[in-house]
């Protein structure tokens, strides 16, 4: 299998080259045939690479431990969930996922029918061919799923313990499909500026692939701060680690962009900004690749240092980037503003402070991530940069931007007068000042937390008041009763209505993050079986621990007695792990969730006299950012639907959001 897939690659990389090669030429000189051609090529790209990624993910499910990839990620324990998802616990492997995935999407791309935007494709699909040669040329001669060992072990070295968890499954699939999503806008974009067709056909081609990498990448980072919490067992779920800021950078820039098309389609505005906002989202999306293959930041989330391949992602990097913004600012003349912002009292203004904030935070994200190395490179010294910076400096900017979304939603297009700010607005600041006064009669008194609420409060009353205008109206227009009328409505503007549920999702993930974060409350304990420890109304009373091995590893598992207020809620059995080829122990942590609050609780250490040292943290609110997650991808699916009515005019006063 390993002959089949390492000469699948080659032939992969061949196809690569010359559909990239038949694109440009066949659409430059007008020759149909050629762009015919190179499109067949797509399809033989990708079925060779599928051929290849089958022939290892057979070798994995065979234990074929002749292959290197295989004895170091897998073993003859494991499960076939977790053999399957070793396909990219390693560097090659996920290199090769990616390869594969990018030839599905070009493949997608390329025999996809459209009304606009056809002749833009072959330039796209050269894009997105040059981009898979690339990896291809990785997975041949630098990092090669296929390389042989000289003896073939009895078995393989497993998994890494931290990788036995569900989110294995979920997370880098996700997380790798948004990053090869960003290829196909980029490749768009290319293509409009290659044709001079700057107008809105790129744009309208676009859309959808961007909103689906956006909500690819978005569940991925879901999933990631799900794992860290439920896994790494320090309490948390987002330690603004390197590779966990890579996936954030380039889904705050596509956040931007999908704001600023809407601008761009109705007023003819942002065009250069667009382009930028693409091409930062893809070199963001390479640059996430590279952090986690290069060893150039410590990370908890990085595959062993590969200095080569590190320095050909940088060039690729530079050619991409440098070769596109040149680009861009050769057809700057074909990409001026069709109109001027009229006032600063307009959707377009906070559009635009939206994309300000999001690219801000994105920088604020990217400067804290190489702050060692900047600090190293001028100074001699490497100065790490902790969570602190990267949340007084974001908290306050991700506040702002919910805030610009509650005000984006009740301004209107171009200009607004003062009598429909007072109409659009009144209900929803009584609301906000209503559970303001709630939120204080019950304890929270803290200014930051106050304020923190009162926004995403605000945001969620404009939804809810938007939605209530709209469904009253659809009543009294169509006769229809407000629980068909307000699904009506919803189905009526798909990307409209779909924006507005993420938004609502991002207000119950923002509840879970401020509650979680402020109101936070932990303990420490050394105990003997017997012996309780309380925090707040809880109190855990120490049953007993227990040792025990399973084939692959030794278990340490100790019982608690939880109670609330003197009633036995139940047990909770946080353990430890101890695998026989890692060194490294496992927490697994015990975990009770409510929609109130998280009763978490960590095994620490123990010692031969019977003494047992726990940690337990209450998180308050954090169920609401996982069902915050659930509202989310809802939102981005409704989004994402096709749509069923004309395209909007630049007149067309109505709104939309994403």
């Amino acid at each position: 299998m390993a002959d089949i897939g390492r000469i699948s690659l080659l032939l992969a990389l061949f196809a690569a080259v010359y559909s990239a090669a038949g694109f440009f030429i066949g659409a430059k000189r007008g020759h149909p045939g050629l762009v015919r051609s190179a499109r067949n090529g797509v399809l033989a790209v990708c079925g060779l690479a599928t051929i290849a990624t089958a022939s290892l993910v057979y070798a994995i499910v065979t234990h074929d431990f002749q292959l290197e990839y295989v004895a170091s990620y897998t073993s003859r324990d494991l499960s076939l969930v977790y053999l399957l998802s070793t396909l990219w616990a390693g560097n090659a492997g996920s290199l090769l996922f990616w390869a594969w995935l990018l030839s599905i999407f070009s493949a997608v791309m390329v025999f996809q029918r459209r009304d606009t935007g056809r002749e833009l494709v072959p330039y796209a699909g050269s894009v997105t061919m040059i981009t898979a040669a690339f990896f291809f040329i990785l997975l041949l001669f630098v990092a090669s799923p296929f390389q042989r060992l000289s003896f073939v072990p009895p078995d393989g070295r497993g998994l890494n313990p931290l990788l036995e968890n569900p989110g294995m499954f979920f997370h880098p699939p996700f997380l790798l499909a948004g990053y090869v999503g960003f290829t196909i806008p980029f490749g768009f974009a290319v293509a409009a500026m290659i044709t001079r067709r700057l107008g809105d056909d790129w744009i309208i081609a676009v859309r959808r692939w961007a909103l689906m990498a956006w909500l690819l990448l978005g569940i991925g980072n879901l999933f990631g701060a799900w794992w860290a919490y439920v896994e790494l067992g320090w309490g948390g779920y987002w330690a603004w680690d390197p590779v966990e800021n890579a996936s954030l950078m380039p889904w705050l820039v596509i956040t931007a962009f999908l704001h600023s098309i809407m601008m761009q389609r109705r007023r003819g505005m942002l065009k250069i900004w667009n382009m930028v906002l693409i091409i930062l989202a893809f070199s963001l999306s390479i640059l996430g690749t590279f952090l986690t293959r290069s060893g150039v930041i410590a990370s908890v989330h990085t595959f062993a240092e590969t200095p080569l391949l590190g320095t050909l992602f940088l060039v690729f990097i530079g050619i991409s980037l440098l070769g596109s913004l040149g680009l861009l600012f050769y057809r700057s003349d074909n990409l001026k503003s069709d109109a001027e912002m009229e006032s600063v009292v307009s959707r377009e203004s906070t559009f635009l402070l939206n994309n300000l904030l999001l690219v801000g935070a994105a920088f604020a994200v990217l400067l804290g991530t190489f702050f060692p190395i900047i600090s190293e490179a001028v100074r001699g010294v490497k100065v790490s940069v902790g969570p602190p910076f990267f949340n007084q400096v974001n908290a306050p900017i991700f506040l702002a931007i919910i805030l610009l979304a509650g005000i984006c939603t009740l301004i209107g297009w171009r200009k607004a007068s003062v009598r429909n700010l007072w109409h659009n607005f009144f209900w929803p600041l009584v609301t906000v000042l209503a559970i303001e006064v709630f939120l204080f009669i019950i304890g929270i008194r803290q200014w930051y937390a106050l304020i923190a609420f009162a926004i995403c409060a605000f945001v969620l009353a404009t939804i809810i008041y938007e939605w209530f205008r709209g469904t009253r109206a659809r009543h009294q227009m169509k006769g229809d009763n407000y629980f068909r009328a307000f699904w009506g409505l919803i189905g009526s503007n798909r990307p409209r209505y779909g924006g507005y549920i993420v938004h609502l999702a991002v207000i119950l993930m923002a509840a879970g993050v401020i509650g979680s974060s402020l109101y936070d409350a932990s303990v420490e304990a050394t105990l003997q079986p017997g012996e309780s420890v309380r925090l707040q109304r809880y109190i855990l009373t120490y049953d007993n621990i227990d040792q025990y091995e399973t084939e692959s590893k030794q278990v340490v598992s100790t019982s608690l007695s939880v109670y609330n207020s003197g009633h036995l809620l139940g047990q909770l059995t946080p353990e430890k792990y101890f695998h026989h080829n890692y060194d490294q122990a496992v927490s697994e942590v015990a975990i009770r969730s409510t929609l109130l609050e998280d009763l978490y609780v960590i095994l620490v250490g123990w010692e031969d006299t019977g003494a047992t040292s726990f940690k337990v943290i209450i998180n308050p609110l954090v169920s609401w950012i996982w069902l915050g997650g659930i509202v989310f991808v809802l939102g981005g699916l409704l989004a994402f639907w096709p749509e069923r009515r004309r395209p909007a005019s630049p007149n067309d006063e109505s709104g939309r959001s994403t």
